[in-house]
C-alpha cells in the first residue's frame, strides 16, 4: 500500500499549507488535531499512573504544539507519509508527553504528580503486576504479543515495530487492534476489568 493511500488528501493539503505558512493553516491544524493530542496526553498519563490537572494538560498540549512548530516545523517536515498523519502525530505526541512528564518530575515542579516511570515493563513497580502483564501477553500469538510490547511498553513507532517484526508498517495497526481485542476477551473471561 503506497503513501498516497495512507495520507488523506485533507491532511496532505493541511500539511502543505502549514509548511508554506499559508494564512489560517496553523489554526486549521490545531483545530484538526487538538482532540488527538488531548487523548494522547490522557492515555500517556494514565499508563504512567500520573494524575494531571487541567492546567497540566493544557501546558503539555501547548508543549506538543510548540515542539511541532520549532525549527521551522522540523518534526512535520520529517513526516514521510508512511502512516496516516494522525498516527504519526500520536507517536510524536506520546514521546513529547513522556519526556515532559519525566522532566517535570525531575525538577519536582508538580508536587501533585507521582514519580513517572519509564514506559517499559519496569514501569510496574509491583512484581505481581509485572507477572500479570507478562502472563497476559504470553497468551497472545506472535507477532501480536511482540507488537504490544514494542508499542505500549517500549513506545516504538509503527515503522520501528514493522522493521522488528518483518512486516509492512500498514499491518501494525491491525495487529495491535487484534491483540487488544484478544486481551479484552481474555480479561472478560477472567472477570477482570481493564
Amino acid at each position: 500500500m503506497g503513501a498516497d493511500v495512507v495520507l488523506s488528501e485533507i491532511d496532505r493539503n493541511l500539511l502543505e499549507r502549514c509548511l508554506a505558512r499559508k494564512p489560517r493553516s496553523w489554526e486549521d491544524f490545531v483545530d484538526r488535531f487538538l482532540g488527538l493530542f488531548y487523548h494522547v496526553i490522557d492515555h500517556t498519563a494514565s499508563i504512567c499512573h500520573v494524575h494531571l490537572t487541567p492546567a497540566d494538560r493544557d501546558d503539555l498540549c501547548a508543549e506538543i504544539f510548540y515542539r511541532l512548530v520549532e525549527n521551522d516545523f522540523a518534526i512535520l517536515r520529517r513526516f514521510r507519509g508512511q502512516a496516516s498523519l494522525a498516527s504519526y502525530l500520536a507517536v510524536v505526541g506520546r514521546r513529547i508527553a513522556l519526556r515532559w512528564l519525566r522532566q517535570r518530575m525531575a525538577k519536582g515542579a508538580a508536587e501533585s504528580l507521582p514519580e513517572v516511570a519509564p514506559p517499559g515493563l519496569e514501569a510496574f513497580a509491583d512484581v505481581g503486576a509485572r507477572d500479570e502483564i507478562e502472563r497476559l501477553l504470553a497468551k497472545l500469538p506472535e507477532p501480536d504479543s511482540q507488537a504490544m510490547r514494542l508499542f505500549y511498553l517500549e513506545g516504538k513507532a509503527y515503522t520501528e515495530i514493522a522493521r522488528e517484526l518483518g512486516v509492512s508498517p500498514n499491518s501494525v495497526g491491525p495487529i495491535l487492534s487484534r491483540a487488544r481485542e484478544r486481551l479484552k476477551r481474555e480479561l472478560a473471561s477472567q472477570g477482570s476489568s481493564a
